[in-house]
């Protein structure tokens, strides 16, 4: 079968059109780094048996990253960041982490288990939230929440 002229062309704004049609609205959990250096974050979290600590996804500036995908499971969730120049975003909610990439279970008994223990902050995404986004500023401007 030969294709006449205007087939291939019309073929091919068909797939440029497919490629590029909005997607369907997805719930996810995302962080933003709105500062001018690399970030590295962990995050921590319930599954309703357990604590899980994860880390480390690292971000450039002025980018987003996605760090759980799916409807959001619960309504609070902890975040650990650093900068390239020693700033944090932490606070007093200890969770496991350890230098490279991870994912540990429970946030009990940290150094008896080998990791480290360091300090997360909250973020309350609210009861009905399915999705949510962390906006990181400068580390002397605290961090945005918001859904998205």
């Amino acid at each position: 079968m030969r294709l006449a002229p205007a087939q291939p062309v019309r073929l091919a704004l068909a797939l440029a059109l497919f490629c590029v049609a909005p997607a369907a609205a997805r719930a996810d959990f995302r962080l933003c780094n709105n500062t001018t250096s690399r970030i590295s974050v962990a995050l921590a979290y319930t599954n309703a048996k357990s604590w899980i600590s994860e880390g480390w996804w690292n971000v450039k500036p002025s980018s987003c990253e996605t760090l759980l995908r799916g409807p959001l499971a619960a309504q609070f969730y902890y975040v650990y960041a650093m900068d390239e120049r020693g700033g944090e975003w932490k606070d007093k909610a200890f969770m496991c982490t350890r230098d490279r990439e991870f994912r540990i279970e429970g946030r009990e008994d940290c150094y008896a288990r080998g990791f480290d223990r360091t300090g997360f902050f909250e973020v309350d995404t609210g009861k009905d939230a399915k999705n949510w986004t962390v906006q990181l500023t400068d580390p002397d401007r605290p961090a945005l929440t918001r859904p998205q």
